[in-house]
């Protein structure tokens, strides 16, 4: 893929970052503003929201934990967490946690609410600043299922996931990611950051009212603060140091890293591993979508080559991202 071929590819988009890498040349491409009313425009390094994409990191973290030997994928909630559990089942294990096969309800239940923006029209999001913040949107609702039956995506799952890496490490969970994944890797531009205490070069996200055709940002859509469940910023080139670091092996070991991707749900045309989507051939991709944010990273497990595409203006870089791919031999 050329430059040119990339701008044009990101010509539909308001803003954001596009970084494609193979084994031979590696492309970076910012549009747009991350301070829109200022006209502040994206550089590579700058740091975007990313929704759900923060939950392979929680799965990372979870896998150094087993790694370490202070947790197993059989370990329950039960054994691990240090709070009262209410209506959750204290023996779903890590492994149905890690792939949406717990039963674990959503806060987020899409068949009630159009939007994440829904979620804080009674419970204001400036209360979500820890993963325990957000336990009272789901601890005491009945199980979906019985764990380990069916495959039904739950946020709340991975906001549990992040509270047992606090109850082993005894220190927040983006501390322990801190620690473990992201200073290991040079991710100097990722973290889990409070809306009200953004650090430098950290894009805002727009959200687009339709009926006055303008943009505002999404302070009041989204937790204040990311949890288990997502909201981690990050940049295009951290995200490159991410995958690269995995597979070298910098962080966990390769059987782990190879068990992280092994298919263990069969959802017919794609498939999940362990806090990570696989795509009809198993290249593992991760993404995230709130209000004001989109994400797409994958890997090419083939031609070692990974694209990644972020925006922070909502836009649909999914069938961008397809467009991109499509440049590929699978």
């Amino acid at each position: 893929m050329t430059d040119t071929t990339l701008k044009k590819l990101m010509a539909p988009l308001k803003g954001g970052i596009a970084l494609i890498k193979d084994e031979t040349k590696k492309i970076v491409l910012a549009k747009g503003y991350r301070d829109l009313a200022n006209k502040i425009p994206i550089d590579e390094n700058t740091s975007f929201p990313t929704a759900s994409a923060g939950k392979f990191f929680v799965a990372v973290g979870i896998m150094k934990l087993i790694e370490d030997e202070h947790l197993n994928l059989d370990s329950t909630l039960g054994e691990v967490v240090d709070f009262p559990l209410n209506a959750i089942d204290e023996c779903v294990t890590v492994k149905e946690l890690l792939t949406h096969t717990s039963g674990v309800p959503d806060y987020f239940d899409e068949t009630l609410m159009e939007d994440y923006s829904d979620l804080w029209k009674d419970f204001p999001n400036y209360k979500i600043r820890t993963s325990k913040d957000i336990l009272p949107l789901f601890i005491d609702k009945p199980m979906v299922f019985k764990p380990g039956t069916r495959f039904e995506y739950s946020d709340s799952g991975f906001v549990l996931l992040g509270l047992m890496i606090e109850a082993i490490t005894k220190k927040p969970f983006d501390q322990y990611l801190k620690t473990v994944l992201f200073d290991p890797l040079e991710m100097k531009r990722t973290g889990y950051y409070e809306l009200d205490r953004l650090p430098a070069n950290c894009a805002n996200a727009y959200v687009r009212d339709k009926f006055k055709d303008t943009y505002h940002m999404n302070i009041y859509s989204v937790d204040v603060k990311g949890t288990g469940a997502g909201g981690a910023f990050t940049s295009a080139m951290d995200i490159d140091r991410f995958w690269e670091g995995l597979f070298s092996y910098k962080v966990l070991r390769k059987e782990t890293v190879e068990l992280i991707f092994k298919k263990h749900v069969d959802l017919e045309d794609h498939g999940y591993g362990l806090g990570v989507w696989l795509d009809r051939n198993n290249h593992p991709y991760f993404q995230g979508v709130d209000p004001g944010v989109t994400f797409m990273s994958g890997y090419m497990l083939d031609t070692h080559t990974q694209i990644t595409f972020i925006s922070n203006f909502e836009d649909d870089i999914f069938s961008v991202y397809d467009k991109a791919k499509e440049g590929f031999h699978e």
